[in-house]
């Protein structure tokens, strides 16, 4: 038998889990300002992952736009910053 650390067996456990969108969202939340900067994160209002799409909530018209042209560059560094390319897809809300 095989000896694995705690930390693969968790990280084996969560990408085999339902829950695993949900983690990732907070996960994503909680790295939020480093990811984005201070302003963007004081005016986005919930994140949340379905499959591999990141939905982005703001009530902020002009953060909106800027967001919505800012898609590919997000992508790149949430992925970057969880370290794997599990968002393919943003939707600005």
């Amino acid at each position: 038998m095989s000896e694995i650390s705690l930390g693969d067996a968790l990280k084996k456990f969560l990408d085999q889990s339902p829950l695993k969108g949900s983690i990732r969202a907070l996960q994503i939340e909680d790295a939020w300002e480093q990811i984005m900067g201070k302003t963007i994160a004081r005016y986005t209002d919930k994140i949340q992952i379905h499959g591999h799409t990141l939905f982005i909530n703001t009530s902020v018209a002009p953060l909106r736009q800027e967001l919505v042209y800012q898609k590919e560059k997000i992508i790149q560094r949430v992925n970057e910053a969880m370290g794997d390319s599990m968002i393919k897809e943003v939707v600005i809300k």
